[in-house]
């Protein structure tokens, strides 16, 4: 049975004299309309600048349109990262280890000071000078940010320069991680200006290889090469990003041509589009099936274990997301390649008959991801036939969450991010499944997975630290209080004429000075 608490007005985004945009609008004129333009002239056709040269511009249409204005401090930052408008001081290679970018290099004096080496000779768009007051006054409001960015919460962070060309970061207590934490790139470096009267503003104000000149509320933004790049320059002339939350209207945008690179392609329509078009990037994001072990039948592990024997994810891969993710073997999937070298798992208990008992469950999910009711149907078939019987509780995501955190279901299905914004799953895992966890829908409270993840917390980041990890995620494993199913994917589509767009499981990086359309 679905339960479903009536829909409610969604807020409307705030524009610059510009409405969201329909699907239709989108096809008939957005893509054309931006294609091309530049900072004088900005309604420029594509056919002017869009072609074989190194000088075309890229037109790009997002999935998610700008909720703050492009603020660095919401997830707006992520499209300043994706656009290479803004950058941060180091960069995350694909284990999760930090690398240089406007920082070169950086030690760790003490249990709660590092010491961060600039690089030289970088210019911020409106001709400023990068150095350590510029990065002062950018870490200082991105600390003093209300809302905080997220990958500060609870963290105690302070930023000094006693020396040129260096800055010192301190925290409260010992973290590991801070050089991780600097990556995200709600952290990114503006120009000292960006941060005067009123909220953050990125026009003119990154150190990227594209400046972004000119933003058309919740509709469009313009961006032109940038000169000056300390590093190799860009190959387009800029970028014409449009936000098009319509799917469909994606989709139909790669199959026309009126979009070079195209977002989050969703499943369904990527059977419709030339698959030469069409490349898949494993996520960090792992679809699992969380069991109460407060309170109900899955208290009892066989009870769990039985759940989880009567799972098949293949079923589930092959139906809901037509082949188009990855049967889970673990909490951490193909978007961390060293999650492969994970111990063998030894179940805490066998796998009970239940075929008798027909234990009752309630089973939820929500509707803001759509294949997530999907699933649930797959997963309520696979348990009654192993003896369950099921309810299915799906609601929107607002409305639900208080109840799957209260632990008001059997069973939960989310589909969960698994490295937040310091590319790190050990704050997901302890989140998700320690005693004191804020995110903790199976309500595990076990000492030995706390103990695990304290000791994978307090290892600095590299091989030693990525170990531990894996030894907490069998723990947690063991106790079947989590039945990972499938990790996604997200798919992106490509003109056959583009060469170096990225393709980045983290979705940090997107168009890069390596982007041309040829």
């Amino acid at each position: 049975m679905i339960h479903s608490p009536p829909r409610t007005t969604r807020r409307r985004l705030a524009t610059t004299g510009v409405g969201v945009v329909t699907g239709t609008l989108l096809l008939t004129g957005c893509f054309a309309g931006t294609g091309g333009s530049t900072a004088s002239s900005p309604t420029a056709s594509v056919e002017a600048t869009s072609g074989g040269s190194s000088d075309a511009r890229v037109r790009v249409a997002f999935m998610q349109p700008p909720r703050s204005n492009l603020s660095q401090f919401s997830d707006d930052a992520f499209k300043l990262s994706r656009l290479s408008i803004a950058e941060t001081l180091v960069v995350l290679d694909e284990n999760g280890d930090a690398q240089p970018a406007l920082a070169t290099s950086w030690e760790q004096v003490n249990d709660t000071t590092w010491r961060f080496t600039l690089r030289e000779g970088v210019k911020f768009h409106d001709g400023n000078d990068f150095d350590a007051a510029s990065v002062v006054t950018a870490l200082t409001a991105a600390t003093k940010a209300s809302p905080k960015p997220r990958i500060l919460d609870g963290v105690d962070l302070t930023v000094t320069s006693d020396a040129p060309g260096t800055v010192t970061v301190t925290t409260g207590k010992k973290d590991p991680l801070v050089p991780q934490r600097l990556s995200s790139p709600q952290l990114s470096i503006l120009s000292p200006d960006a941060y005067t009267g009123g909220p953050v503003d990125p026009i003119g104000n990154g150190t990227g290889p594209f400046e972004l000149v000119a933003v058309d509320g919740t509709s469009t933004a313009t961006l032109n090469r940038f000169d000056g790049y300390w590093g190799e320059k860009a190959k387009a002339a800029g970028i014409d990003a449009s936000f098009v939350p319509d799917g469909t209207a994606r989709a139909a945008a790669l199959r026309t041509g009126t979009a070079d690179v195209v977002e989050a392609v969703p499943v369904a329509q990527a059977a419709v589009v030339d698959p030469a078009l069409i490349h898949e990037v494993p996520m960090p994001r792992t679809n699992t099936l969380y069991l109460n072990t407060e309170k109900g039948v899955f208290t009892d592990p066989a009870v769990r274990a039985a759940a989880r024997r009567a799972i098949n994810p293949s079923v589930i891969v092959d139906q809901v997301y037509e082949g188009r993710a990855d049967v889970a073997k673990g909490l951490l999937g193909p978007a961390l390649p060293w999650s492969a070298d994970r111990p063998e798992r030894t179940p805490t208990a066998a796998a009970t008959d239940i075929a008798t008992t027909r234990p009752k469950i309630t089973l939820g999910t929500f509707t803001d991801r759509a294949e997530l009711p999907e699933v649930a149907v797959q997963l309520e078939q696979q348990l009654e036939a192993a003896g369950f019987e099921v309810e299915q509780v799906i609601r929107e995501y607002s409305y639900i969450e208080k109840d799957a955190l209260a632990g008001n279901f059997d069973a939960f299905i989310l589909s969960r991010a698994t490295v937040l914004d310091s590319g790190d799953p050990a704050a997901y895992m302890y989140s998700d499944f320690s005693c004191e966890g804020s995110f903790n829908i199976s309500q595990l409270c076990d000492p030995n997975v706390d103990q695990a993840l304290q000791t994978a917390a307090a290892i600095p980041a590299g091989g030693e630290r990525r170990a531990a990890i894996l030894q907490a995620e069998k723990l947690i494993l063991d106790t079947d209080a989590a039945v990972p199913m499938l990790h996604e994917r997200v798919i992106q589509g490509e003109q056959a004429n583009v060469t170096g767009a990225a393709r980045d499981p983290r979705e940090r990086t997107l168009i890069t000075a390596d982007t041309q359309v040829g």
